[in-house]
């Protein structure tokens, strides 16, 4: 006779919703003959010198453990770069933590500084694990709602409305997945003065911040008096095209890293030393090979923004990341309709704006970091789909 658990999984779990991006994406496997501007990754590969380094460190028998913060060498180089390139001094013995990926540094930030009912303020569409993130730590997120009229930038003048006695973080990330939205340091200024303020910790995940076309990034802990109540997340899977490596990092005050550490101790221990020795490899000699690709991101960004606003899905233009995020409400279908209808018509694959959060409805993310030929074909097939089924 067996015996039936009672909540047999935990509350919290039960709490989040699959992934958006990969349930939609079970939907490929039977199909042929598809243009994916879905998944967001470079189609580049890792640059050649980065995986020879990696390579080597095998021929060497590089294959054990690191010290929980990640090796020495790596964090000297992060914490050169972060000085080279903003003007901040993090310690690489106590305020730098290499994390696997953005992803777990996001994870380990969110069960290291929330207690039960702490709120997190962010952004609505954002990217799907920051939500997810806050109720796996017994945390609740606080949504707020951004719109393509105001360039999906989140303000100062929200944020504050939102914030409560329980309120203990915001978490924003600009460049922005799925939007390309970038927020400029006039009004990440103000986000930080209404964190001060408030006495609120600010996580910045900042993975794309060397992909932005036509303006300049600006890195929230660089802005006055916020560095030692900000989180600063970054990694390489973006820039030097190594999303497989799941390598990243985590930049804070020696408090908020020992606790992030300690949790990393538990569980994943360490990132892969392989991945350790291709990201020194990066920061060491990596710049000119990622400003090829971000030279030829900003080509097919032109290209696909409008080519979307020609055949009439209204797109803002972003700044920064690989996606567009055009309008599809002229066809009055909703964003899960029109992209399972573009995936079985015209074999155009593009991820549903709901995907992100409640406001992403009426929208799709279009990944532009695939060849230019497949974004002009694409833009083709979705160019005749949209006549077919535009209201009339």
């Amino acid at each position: 006779m067996s015996i039936r658990v009672q909540g047999l999984t935990s509350q919290r779990v039960n709490q989040i919703a699959p992934s958006g991006i990969r349930r939609f994406f079970d939907l490929l496997a039977s199909i042929e003959g598809i243009i994916s501007l879905g998944i967001g990754e470079p189609d580049f590969a890792t640059p050649w010198h980065i995986r020879e380094a990696a390579i080597y460190s095998l021929e060497k028998g590089y294959t054990m453990y690191t010290s929980n913060l990640g090796m020495p060498e790596l964090r000297q180089e992060l914490s050169r770069y972060l000085k080279d390139n903003y003007e901040l001094d993090y310690d690489p013995d106590s305020e730098l933590l290499i994390t696997v990926g953005v992803s777990e540094g996001l994870d380990l930030t969110m069960r290291a500084i929330l207690n039960p009912g702490d709120e997190v303020i962010m952004p609505d569409p954002c990217y799907v694990s920051y939500s997810a993130c806050v109720i796996l730590a017994g945390g609740t997120p606080i949504m707020v709602p951004t719109n393509q009229e105001s360039n999906f930038e989140i303000s100062a003048a929200d944020i504050e409305a939102r914030v409560t006695n329980k309120t203990k973080a915001i978490l924003i990330g600009y460049p922005a997945n799925p939007t390309g939205a970038v927020m400029s340091k006039e009004k990440l200024a103000q986000i930080a003065e209404v964190a001060q303020r408030h006495q609120l910790l600010v996580i910045s995940d900042e993975i794309y911040a060397k992909l932005v076309y036509g303006v300049e990034h600006t890195c929230f802990a660089t802005l006055p008096e916020i560095k030692e109540s900000t989180i600063l997340l970054g990694g390489f899977s973006k820039a030097y095209a190594m999303t497989g490596w799941r390598i990243g990092y985590a930049a804070a005050n020696k408090e908020v890293i020992a606790s992030m550490n300690k949790i990393h101790q538990y569980t994943m221990l360490c990132a892969s030393i392989m991945a350790q020795v291709a990201a020194i490899e990066a920061l060491k000699s990596g710049e000119s090979s990622s400003a090829e690709m971000v030279e030829e991101y900003n080509r097919r960004r032109l290209t696909i923004v409008q080519g979307l606003n020609d055949i009439g899905l209204s797109c803002f233009e972003s700044r920064g990341a690989f996606y567009a995020f055009p309008s599809i409400k002229g066809t009055g279908m909703t964003s899960e309709e029109f992209a399972e209808k573009l995936l079985i018509e015209e074999k155009v694959a593009v991820v549903p704006g709901t995907a992100f959060g409640e406001c992403g409805e009426g929208h799709v993310r279009c990944c532009y970091a695939t060849s230019l030929a497949d974004i002009e074909e694409a833009l083709s097939r979705m160019g005749r789909f949209v006549k077919k089924h535009k209201k009339v």
